[in-house]
């Protein structure tokens, strides 16, 4: 599910002369929400009229490197690749050199 971010409307002017909003909402908040769910349109915690804010994303992807011998052995992982029916052998890192199922 994605994470959204949402702030005070700054379209909606308060007639009550005081700041609107609550500590909540003048500054960003996230919510997690489905995808297909509907924006938030009211501040969780005050009521007031919130929209949802442009943010960036992270993107991540498969490095080339992220699986080499050497990575995983710096990051203490072991890999075994399967060798024949049951048996699967040592690629990187600590461990004995063969598995068996």
């Amino acid at each position: 599910m994605p994470i959204y971010e949402y702030k005070l409307d700054d379209s909606v002017e308060d007639s009550g002369g005081q700041q609107p909003g609550c500590e909540h909402c003048r500054v960003k908040f996230e919510e997690l929400e489905r995808a297909g769910d509907l924006p938030l349109k009211k501040c969780p915690q005050c009521g007031s009229p919130v929209a949802r804010v442009l943010s960036s994303f992270a993107v991540t992807g498969y490095e080339k490197n992220m699986m080499s011998k050497k990575n995983l052995e710096e990051k203490g992982f072991t890999r075994y690749e399967k060798a024949g029916d049951g048996f699967y052998e040592k690629t990187a890192g600590k461990g004995p050199d063969v598995i068996k199922r």
